[in-house]
Order: structure tokens, then C-alpha cells, then sequence
């Protein structure tokens, strides 16, 4: 049985995560998505430092492998990397706004072992503990099942870049 761990990210993870992320865009997207759209992904998909810097991305290791990593944020950026157009460092308010839950990657060697769900727990544990009623996700094609079956639920279709994605919110408060 897999004993998954966790702990926050530090600056010092970056290039592994980096390399995490791509394999898991070119791996575990091309099932969902054309070549075309695997490469389109790229552009807006990635590493946000932001992220560990709010000291709300977890990285989940499988003794000393890292099997994925996610996080959520307190600001406005709803998805996408450093190198993403329309970043948005606003602080989101709790009272009326829904946290982001951001950037999930697991390694194409551990799916289906709770790397999500984890990830998925700590945000939601976190945002809650921040005050935040609710939760929203730009989903991936690859990512809606595991998302609608921790209870997100559809909100609108959108494309970034000719790539599907869903927003999806789920009530936490």
C-alpha cells in the first residue's frame, strides 16, 4: 500500500516540479487532448513560484519519490504558470470570493494512488481554516473525474490557447 506524504514547496523544488509538470502534460493529457493541444498546453500550464512563495503548495512524495504536487491560493490568478498571461496578484476576499485551487501534476508513475485526493484535501482543509466558503478550479479534461468525484461541480466550459478546460466551484463552508 502507498504511504503518501506531504510537506510545502521551497524554492529549492522548482526544476524537479518543472520537470514534473511536463511530463505529466505531455503523459497524461495526450488520452484527452490532440498532439496540437498537448502543445498548446504548455503555453499556459507550468509552475506557478507564487505559489510557494503564499506557502500554499504542497508537494506529495511516495517515500523519497515526489508522486505530484498542487496547492491552492488566496489570490485572484485562476490557473497558469510564471510565464502566463493575465496573472492577477489580488487578494481574493473570503467573505465573498472562492479560493483557487492551483497547479495539480501528479507523476504519470502515480496515478491512481491518492495523489490528488491528498492535494485536493489540503486545499480545502487550508482554505477553510482561512475563512474561504468556497472552491474553484480551471479543470483539465484528464482532471474533471477526480474533481467531480471530490465534489466539484461544473460552473462553464471555456478554451485557453484551442484546449478545453472547466471552471468548477465546490461549496466548502
Amino acid at each position: 500500500m502507498t504511504r503518501l506524504t506531504h510537506r510545502l514547496a521551497t524554492i529549492a523544488d522548482e526544476a524537479v516540479l518543472s520537470a514534473l509538470m511536463t511530463r505529466a502534460i505531455e503523459q497524461l493529457q495526450a488520452s484527452w487532448l490532440t498532439p496540437e493541444q498537448v502543445a498548446a498546453s504548455h503555453g499556459f500550464m507550468g509552475l506557478d513560484s507564487r505559489l510557494i512563495a503564499d506557502g500554499t503548495y504542497f508537494v506529495i512524495e511516495d517515500k523519497s519519490d515526489i508522486a505530484g504536487c498542487g496547492g491552492w491560493s488566496r489570490r485572484a490568478t485562476p490557473y497558469g504558470g510564471n510565464h502566463s498571461a493575465g496573472r492577477d496578484d489580488r487578494a481574493l476576499d473570503p467573505a465573498t470570493e472562492a479560493a483557487k485551487v492551483r497547479a495539480m501534476y501528479t507523476h504519470p508513475d502515480h496515478v491512481r494512488k491518492g495523489v490528488g485526493t491528498l492535494i485536493l484535501t489540503l486545499c480545502e482543509a487550508a482554505a477553510r481554516a482561512e475563512g474561504f466558503g468556497a472552491l474553484e478550479l480551471s479543470g483539465t479534461m484528464a482532471g474533471v473525474p477526480l474533481y467531480r468525484s471530490f465534489g466539484f461541480e461544473g460552473v462553464r466550459e471555456f478554451e485557453d490557447s484551442g484546449v478545453p478546460m472547466l471552471l468548477m466551484r465546490k461549496v466548502i463552508a
